[in-house]
């Protein structure tokens, strides 16, 4: 089966790799800390490798960080495609819910349109919208009330956890649970996670740790309760389920929706080369430099992303080709429809292809708000 990633050395790679195993640089829990027999994860006791090359960086090339700070152009975006949403909502009023008008407006409209909004509220998430830390939940909220479940309030603690604990096993809730990676490993399991992926997104962070309720919880739930009622007292049931349906699918077997595997799960062990001196010895963030892009807020420059969290999506472009001898030399995607086949497909890969670390990282809770963005 051919993987679309690149070695290390920036060449395609079209021949299936060998069975995933440890590289001999990650290191081996020790006899207390050894996952189960099961447990079939990458372990490592290195640090996570962005904040390492974001001081590189800058170090390289101090302009960069002149490209930190919101970008307006956000706001504006989130208003469109949730004016986009509610129009195609109300078109779809009186369609039957059970006929391909209404379904693929959902899949190819809907689903794209929230994966888009997903992905705003991700961007508002670092404070990129506006410099006001409030004035960024408003507009969370805001993107939110097309998705029609509220979550924006809680994904923000977790995702920024995420960045500051990346892959360290019990603060990581982007990671995979050992019980899943057992579960589902097999064919029919990967792609039972791959279709209904967005329910282990949202379910999994509460069975990891629990953030502590706050207002912006509670606003977040009371506009989104507002909206949803007034979407079923004026629309109708139709128009709410197309909504809904529009959320599942942009988390389901949808181009868009490959992001979330292809941001870090391991598909290519790169081989020890002399080029890899600037790299770990199993990439961790991949990166994918396609067309999608335009509808996800540039996410597929995952990489960027993790080194520079304060850079905006539209100047990710700017620092990719800025440090580009940083970039070139990591393993990166070619196409997000393949890393979903390749998932399914290739036995060789499965949700233990993740990188985990059994200590180091921080919980989002007493940080200042500086400290998010460093």
């Amino acid at each position: 089966m051919s993987l679309t990633t690149v070695t290390t050395t920036g060449r395609s790679r079209s021949d299936p790799p060998s069975k995933l195993r440890p590289s001999a640089n990650a290191s081996t829990p020790s006899p207390t800390q050894r996952p189960s027999p099961e447990d079939q994860f990458f372990w490592t006791y290195t640090e996570e490798p962005h904040r390492t090359r974001r001081q590189a960086i800058i170090k390289s090339h101090p302009e960069v960080t002149k490209l930190c700070g919101p970008e307006p152009l956000t706001k504006h975006l989130c208003l469109a495609v949730v004016s986009l949403q509610i129009f195609c909502a109300y078109l779809l009023r009186a369609t039957p819910i059970l006929s391909w008008p209404f379904f693929l407006t959902a899949y190819i409209i809907g689903a794209t349109a929230n994966q888009n909004l997903f992905l705003a509220i991700h961007e508002i998430s670092h404070n990129l919208a506006f410099r006001s830390s409030f004035a960024n939940r408003l507009l969370a909220i805001f993107a939110n009330v097309p998705i029609g479940i509220p979550y924006s309030a809680a994904f923000r603690p977790y995702h920024l956890t995420h960045h500051k604990s990346l892959g360290v096993d019990g603060l990581d809730t982007d990671l995979p649970t050992a019980l899943e990676a057992i579960v589902l490993d097999s064919l029919l399991g990967k792609a039972f996670f791959c279709t209904f992926q967005i329910f282990f997104y949202a379910l999994r962070p509460m069975m990891v740790y629990k953030v502590p309720f706050t207002n912006i919880h509670f606003l977040n739930l009371l506009v989104q309760a507002s909206f949803d009622l007034a979407i079923l007292k004026l629309l109708g049931t139709n128009s709410m389920i197309y909504l809904l349906l529009s959320s599942f699918l942009a988390g389901s077997l949808h181009p868009c929706a490959a992001h979330f595997i292809a941001e870090h799960y391991v598909f290519d062990p790169p081989k020890t080369t002399p080029e890899q001196a600037k790299n770990i010895p199993i990439p961790e963030t991949y990166s994918y430099y396609g067309i999608l892009n335009i509808l996800t807020y540039n996410v597929g420059y995952h990489n960027e992303h993790h080194d520079f969290p304060a850079v905006p999506w539209t100047r990710l472009p700017k620092l990719h080709a800025v440090a580009r001898e940083y970039y070139e030399c990591l393993p990166y995607h070619r196409s997000w429809p393949a890393v979903t086949w390749n998932f399914i497909l290739d036995k060789n890969v499965g949700l233990h292809c993740r990188v985990k670390r059994a200590e180091g990282g921080r919980l989002v809770g007493g940080w200042k708000e500086s400290e998010v963005q460093n």
